[in-house]
Order: structure tokens, then sequence, then C-alpha cells
């Protein structure tokens, strides 16, 4: 009778000592799984106490540009071009000649003539003529404007007549002048006063 004893109560200091207390809850749900930890994206994560901060960049102001500042007193590209352009040279008697701009041979079909107002824009215009025949009125910008001259056999006399002189000075211009394969066979510059004109001769052989 002894041993039936003591064997109930080893089985039921067994059972107790299994028994785990677990809080109480109204919970109903499942169970949540722990989701496996995901690379960093390389951004930093702010937490809760930090968001309300403000950022260390966002704290220094940015320096304000002035657009008007010269280091060192130097000019500007824009101030250089105003100054260049200003003004024009003085209208003087000489350029109420005609100017011969020199000539030169190829065996090109055509030449290409660029010519620009390289001084003061003021509205300086120019007629162009071949051999005599009209072939385009030109108004001379700061930019090269094309003008492509097909070339008959023999002599080709080329001819700029300023019609005006513009605002300021004489009708005044660069030209270049370019075969058929690209090649600047001619750089040159005129002066003209109202009705003179510039003129080259091309020889196509």
């Amino acid at each position: 009778m002894k041993f039936i004893y003591t064997f109930l109560f080893f089985c039921f200091s067994l059972i107790s000592y299994g028994q785990i207390d677990l809080p109480a809850t109204n919970n109903t749900g499942g169970i949540l799984k722990a989701e496996p930890e995901t690379k960093s994206s390389g951004f930093p994560i702010l937490r809760a106490e930090e968001s309300n901060e403000e950022s260390k960049y966002l704290r220094e102001k940015p320096k304000e540009i002035d657009f008007r500042e010269k280091p060192n007193n130097l000019k500007t590209a824009g101030d250089a071009v105003k100054e260049k352009w200003t003004e024009d040279k003085e209208a003087l008697d000489k350029y109420k000649e005609d100017q011969y701009l020199g000539d030169f041979k190829t065996s090109g079909k055509f030449v290409e003539l660029y010519c620009r107002d390289h001084q003061f824009v003021d509205g300086d215009q120019v007629n162009i003529y071949v051999n005599g025949n009209f072939v385009k009125r030109v108004v001379l910008s700061s930019g090269f404007h094309p003008v492509l001259v097909t070339l008959e056999s023999g002599f080709n006399n080329i001819e700029f007549e300023a019609i005006n002189q513009g605002s300021s000075g004489p009708n005044t211009a660069q030209l270049k002048v370019l075969e058929e394969n690209g090649n600047l066979v001619a750089s040159k510059e005129w002066n003209l006063l109202t009705g003179a004109k510039a003129s080259l001769i091309v020889v196509k052989e």
C-alpha cells in the first residue's frame, strides 16, 4: 500500500512540473511567422525619434549667386563680344572705291561663299552678282550666311555690291570661300560705302 502512494505522488509531481503558465489574451488570429531579414537598400533608415530632425544639408543655406560678379575684375565673354562689336570703322572716303579681293583657280563645279558682318551688326546688306548676273541679296548678320555659286568654265567674276552702310560706319564684312572639296581657298574682308563693290575672280580649269 505504501508503494502505491509513493507511485501516485511521483506521477502527480511530473504532471505539475510539465505545465507552463501562458499570458491571457483575446487574440484569436493565426500565428505570425518571422520574415527573413532582407538586404539593405543602401539608404539610411530613420527611426521615429529621428524623423523630425532637420537634415544637416537643409540647415546649410546655399550661397546666393550674383551673375554680375566679375572675379578679379575680369571681363566676361559677353563683355568681350559687346566691346568688339561696339562700332564700325570710320566711314573714310577711300571706301568709296571698289575693292579687289584677289583670284584663285579650281577644278570644282562650284564654290561656297560665306559672309558675315564681323564688326557692329547694324543691318548691312549686299547684292551678289556672278558674271554680271544677280544671284542674291544678303543681310549681313553675326553668323556666316552661305551662298552656293555654280561656276562656268574659265573666268567667273563674283561681285558684292554695298546696298547700304547700316546704322554705323561703312558696309563691313568677312568673306570665306570654300572649294567643292571643302578646302578654304580665300579669307577676305571688305569696307565699302554705299554703291561700292568688292570683287574676286574664280578660274574654273
